[in-house]
């Protein structure tokens, strides 16, 4: 998945003081003071219709808020005026900070009055924004981050993702269909824009529980390499594979799409590319041009954005270590190079809010269980995490795209789109 922007916060922190030691305890602000400070933070939202308050102190409030934040202590105050963007969060997950009414209504106000994402901060927010710069995506690094977000427990993911376990973007024909028929769609989708044929030899790159594999060969013949670095993705998948009599015709690997070897005539990765890393887009390049057959297609889907810029600094943290949803102008690092020719784009990114809308109501009817698996701290950690990637993708700030290329001389390539949409 992928993953996706949660906490609003500030936009432009100013630095804070680092030293070692015990630090003095905040003084409570005056009823003036902790109002300037309330004010400041709705203008760095952007004025949005919100309150603010203080508990038992200083308030402050637009017209006709769509909700309340309560701020329970005066150190989680000042946090949100240094650092907003890690603070929100954290402070939202450990109940420091709470939302009284809509939610989903104001994290939407918020972004809807947020500047564009920008790759350089710029005055005092730049030492902060080097602070927060991504975890590595070496071999050893791409694992443990993967580790961290994907290994925490597949009972977790099936409470919500449904008996597809697809954490990916769906495609919804049709705005009314189901979770699991849009996940099925997307997998018909995406096998349309291959030009799946029975006997086709295909590899995927980041295969997340198995579901699209597992989809390709049976209903098109196919033949899967599907490499995976989670190793409980990896045996759910392998389990699946051998409860539909698919383990010869489907191999899931554990092992890191740089170590990927053999050729192909189909290459597909959904859902790999923002744990990459921007650095690395070369070298998955390279491994599609050693693996793709001359008269191959291949397709990359990924979270993105219209503008160069770093994932939201607390989903990275908390959530997503080491992502990075590119542009298209950085995906083309992985085509260039290469001679690939891109051949067509779609931008889905309605589809993966409406997508998130479905995993979010079945991970609150769900939220006993997982409190009981983790704390109540996760729950509203995630919560925060769904509905906030959710509003990302509704305005604009997050995008899906799917590429679909092929090698630069290859003529072996659709003539038109048409055939997408049958069925």
């Amino acid at each position: 998945m992928k993953q996706p922007e949660a906490s609003p916060g500030n936009h432009r922190p100013a630095p804070t003081r680092h030293g070692g030691g015990k630090q003095p305890a905040a003084r409570r602000p005056s009823p003036e003071t902790g109002h300037r400070l309330l004010r400041r933070l709705l203008h760095r939202l952007g004025d949005p219709p919100l309150g603010i308050e203080l508990e038992g102190g200083a308030a402050a409030a637009n017209p006709d808020p769509v909700a309340r934040i309560r701020i329970r202590d005066r150190g989680t105050l000042f946090r949100l005026a240094l650092n907003g963007a890690i603070e929100f969060g954290d402070a939202y997950s450990d109940g420091r900070l709470e939302v009284d009414g809509d939610l989903d209504g104001m994290l939407e106000e918020i972004y809807r009055r947020a500047p564009p994402p920008s790759e350089a901060p710029v005055g005092g927010a730049r030492w902060l924004a080097r602070s927060q710069r991504g975890r590595s995506n070496s071999l050893r690094g791409s694992r443990d981050n993967i580790h961290r977000h994907y290994d925490i427990g597949n009972g977790f993911y099936s409470l919500w993702l449904g008996p597809t376990m697809a954490y990916t973007c769906a495609y919804y024909p049709r705005p009314d269909v189901s979770l699991d028929e849009a996940q099925r769609a997307k997998m018909d989708h995406v096998a349309r824009k291959l030009r799946l044929a029975p006997g086709d030899e295909v590899i995927e790159a980041g295969c997340g529980w198995g579901s699209l594999a597992i989809h390709m060969a049976r209903h098109y013949g196919a033949r899967v390499r599907a490499f995976n670095i989670s190793s409980e993705q990896v045996a759910w998948a392998r389990d699946k594979a051998a409860e539909a009599g698919l383990a010869r015709q489907v191999e899931f690997i554990e092992d890191d799409y740089r170590n990927i070897q053999g050729s192909c005539d189909k290459f597909v990765s959904i859902g790999m590319l923002e744990h990459v890393g921007l650095d690395r887009y070369e070298d998955l390049g390279g491994v599609i041009s050693r693996c793709l057959r001359p008269d191959g297609l291949g397709l990359v889907h990924s979270i993105g954005r219209n503008r160069p810029a770093p994932m939201h600094p607390w989903i990275e943290k908390r959530i997503f270590p080491g992502a990075y949803p590119p542009s298209l102008w950085e995906m083309g690092r992985i085509f260039q190079p290469y001679d690939f020719s891109v051949l067509d784009v779609e931008n889905l990114r309605l589809h993966y809010a409406r997508t998130l809308d479905h995993w979010r109501a079945a991970f609150e009817r769900s939220v006993e269980r997982v409190a009981e698996m983790f704390d109540k701290r996760f729950v509203r950690m995630w919560r925060l995490y769904l509905a906030g990637s959710a509003t990302a993708f509704r305005v604009g700030q997050l995008q899906l795209f799917q590429v679909l290329f092929a090698p630069g001389r290859s003529n072996a390539v659709p003539w038109t789109r048409a055939d997408l949409y049958h069925g």
